[in-house]
């Protein structure tokens, strides 16, 4: 999970302390050319190959990418995409190639027909806390970042080095430690997207980190039950209440309270899905003082009953990577 405090995002990653994932799955590849690995679409993840040692080509959507040592790609929506020694190279499916399982999060592959080195870490995470998730889909497909590109001189580097040493190494504690490595990495790359993308300066991303929009969004988030009037979120802007809204809407297609409502309803349905918590309170948490109150407006927003959308969330551990991987492959993971 990342998680890193609010006062510590900077003016270009206000948004970066609201990501959450919920598993890691972490694989390191040696591979010797000719080889090509094809990946299938794992949903909900967010996937990222880092090129530690040699090079390798990079096809996804159509389009191909030379990814050289020191370089990493953020697949943000799990989309099937193929990794290759070179342009042409044959592939074989993710899940018909051995592997050593190292731990439960761990995997170890090597594959290939013996010619030049390459070596990768690739990552994949689970995402789907609603505040993740929003921000995954403002996110286009695909983002790449360099070493020699990195804004921080050094810092991608030496988390790469680091990823690297570990993976080799595999000491006590390891696997831990790459999993907290590949966060660091992913809030280096979107990092980086922030500073550097024009998407990045309009609708939601923008609203984050807009100085008056950002500043009530963020108290909306954290506190949800509270019971906030336009007047309070105005105050915690810093505009007057007509100024706010005009803003506010203007940047996110909605009114502060139609926003608010949508944001306590998204947060009771991840509470349903993902919780055994009595649906009182969680009605409680997200700001209803009547549980009749809050299964209307529930019914309402998303189609069903906050009992229907308990019994309909998946079977397994909700949020389990492995249960999504396992789901991709029939549980045949060697």
């Amino acid at each position: 999970m990342v998680n890193t405090p609010p006062g510590q995002a900077g003016p270009v990653g206000d948004g970066l302390h609201l990501l959450r994932f919920t598993g890691a799955l972490y694989c390191q590849a040696d591979l010797t050319a000719p080889w090509g690995v094809a990946f299938p679409a794992i949903e909900p993840c967010m996937m990222l190959p880092v090129v530690l040692a040699g090079r390798c080509v990079l096809e996804i959507g159509g389009e191909r990418h030379t990814l050289e040592a020191g370089s990493a790609a953020l697949i943000t929506r799990g989309v099937p995409h193929r990794l290759l020694s070179a342009a042409g190279a044959p592939s074989t499916g993710l899940f018909d190639i051995p592997v050593e399982r190292v731990g439960e999060t761990y995997e170890r592959m090597r594959f290939g027909g013996g010619g030049e080195r390459t070596q990768i870490a690739y990552a994949a995470m689970t995402v789907d806390e609603p505040l993740t998730a929003r921000l995954v889909a403002e996110l286009p497909d695909l983002i790449r970042v360099d070493a020699w590109a990195d804004g921080e001189p050094g810092a991608f580097g030496t988390v790469l080095r680091l990823l690297a040493h570990e993976a080799q190494t595999l000491e006590p504690g390891g696997e831990a430690v790459m999993t907290r490595l590949a966060d660091v990495l992913v809030i280096h790359v979107l990092r980086q997207w922030l500073s550097t993308s024009d998407e990045a300066r309009t609708g939601w991303l923008a609203a984050l980190r807009d100085p008056h929009v950002g500043r009530a969004l963020s108290r909306l988030h954290a506190r949800p039950e509270q019971a906030w009037t336009l007047v309070e979120l105005a105050r915690e802007s810093g505009m007057s209440r007509s100024a706010f809204a005009e803003r506010f809407t203007a940047l996110l297609g909605e009114p502060p309270m139609r926003y608010l409502a949508g944001w306590r309803l998204q947060q009771a349905h991840t509470a349903l899905t993902t919780t055994t918590d009595p649906v009182a309170s969680i009605s409680r948490r997200v700001g209803y003082g009547s549980e009749a109150a809050f299964g209307r407006a529930f019914k309402r927003h998303h189609g069903m009953s906050p009992g229907a959308a308990r019994r309909a969330r998946p079977a397994g551990s909700p949020g389990s990577l492995r249960t999504a991987v396992d789901a991709v492959d029939g549980g045949g993971r060697r």
